[in-house]
């Protein structure tokens, strides 16, 4: 009972503290948080909008009855998977540099997931019934509905990097090692979950016959190849942003392999991507008007054509920089290819994926989707909750691994 009553004590001290830690830190701090919580107030007000007068406000008709939101749901299903990059490197084969920053690319999946679970709130036209998709809760078609696979390991997913992350972050506020019996299978765990999230979402794609366009077996393999692209690269920006504003020291070898990793991911997804297309145009069936509306538009109607191409030249450009080790070694040439990796991926899961597979329509109609500045509202307040939710972390999260803010104990080795 008295160990009991410690360690209740102990953890009081640490969610005490962590609080503490948020609530102080230098203006550009408060200034991030302040144009984060004006995004949040913006998207509320939106989605209220929303759902007072229904779906009716955003753009999404019969024809095109996934838009932005899920396409933002499906990049960042990769986002959150792409921790495994860091994962596989640092507890399979031990590389001490990636090892040292792993739980950064642990605290994105959790704010990436909980982005997923509300941009799939936000899309739902009568939100009242969300619960039905959380177990053990909601009653799910669980195994005949792919929706409640991935629902699943989504939470599972979750789940895991909640309970890691919890772990090693209070084992080091107080002091000593984690516990390799509960990490090590936990995290070992977590690497078939990161496949299992993204290709299940592939599977809710591809298991549409009616849809061509995603009706392939490739797709899986081009979603994670996408991922391993996109979560990286956030995660770059972050640890230089790190490197830069705090004393946390983040080796110049981690941030060069994280982008050399990225550079043969990069060559999957196009490759991927070009055997598609070759398969698409050689055999030139009725299917290809899936295709061709993305690359080339159907008669005068070419809304995606700029974007079909501006994802290509930037994964295109980001694979160059980050194939040569001198290009990903320059810090100038590393962010442009961030930045392309990034916007590439981005379009390419969103306006690439959701809308040439709904249009043409199974009758044949062509409806030009662009999303309502309701949707853009919501979308960038979801946003904002999860970079909220990944910068209030790595405020406590950062000053425990610069050991500034751990247990104080006195004498008797009591805390206080």
């Amino acid at each position: 009972m008295r160990l009991r009553v410690g360690t209740v004590r102990l953890f009081s001290q640490f969610v005490g503290g962590s609080i503490r830690q948020v609530l102080r830190g230098p203006a550009a701090y408060w200034a991030w948080l302040a144009v984060l919580l004006m995004l949040i107030v913006s998207g509320g007000r939106a989605y209220l909008g929303q759902v007072q007068d229904g779906l009716i406000v955003t753009a999404m008709r019969d024809p095109v009855s996934w838009g932005f939101y899920i396409g933002n749901f499906t990049f960042l299903v990769g986002v959150a998977a792409a921790a495994v990059v860091l994962v596989v490197p640092a507890y399979v084969y031990d590389w001490g540099p990636i090892r040292e920053i792993v739980i950064f690319g642990e605290l994105l999946a959790i704010s990436a997931i909980m982005m997923c679970l509300l941009f799939v709130l936000v899309d739902i036209g009568r939100p009242e019934r969300f619960w039905h998709l959380l177990p053990p809760a909601g009653r799910l078609n669980f195994p005949d509905s792919i929706l409640a696979w991935d629902v699943l390991v989504l939470n599972i997913y979750f789940l895991i990097n909640v309970v890691v992350v919890t772990h090693i972050v209070y084992m080091a506020f107080t002091g000593r090692h984690y516990n390799k019996r509960i990490v090590v299978p936990l995290v070992l765990l977590s690497i078939p979950t990161a496949v299992g999230i993204h290709t299940v979402t592939a599977f809710l794609y591809n298991g549409l016959a009616a849809r061509p366009y995603w009706n392939s077996s490739i797709l899986a393999p081009q979603f994670l190849a996408s991922a391993f692209c996109s979560g990286p690269a956030i995660l770059l920006f972050v640890l230089q942003l790190l490197r830069r504003f705090t004393r946390f020291e983040i080796k110049d070898d981690a941030i060069w392999k994280i982008a050399e990793l990225m550079a043969y991911a990069m060559f999957l997804n196009l490759f991927l991507h070009g055997a598609e297309a070759f398969k698409e145009y050689y055999s030139n069936t009725e299917h290809l008007l899936y295709t061709r509306y993305w690359f080339q538009g159907l008669g005068d109607h070419k809304t995606l054509v700029p974007f079909a191409w501006t994802a290509v030249t930037l994964n295109v450009t980001a694979f160059l920089l980050f194939i040569v080790p001198a290009a990903r070694r320059n810090r100038v040439m590393l962010n442009i290819g961030c930045f392309a990796t990034y916007a590439g991926c981005y379009i390419e899961k969103g306006m690439g994926l959701i809308i040439p597979g709904l249009t043409p329509d199974t009758l044949g109609e062509i409806y030009e989707y662009y999303p309502s500045m309701t949707e853009v509202r919501v979308a960038a307040g979801v946003f904002a909750i999860g970079f909220l939710v990944f910068t209030l972390m790595l405020k406590v999260a950062v000053p425990i691994a610069l050991n500034e803010f751990q247990l104080r104990r006195g004498p008797a080795g009591a805390g206080h």
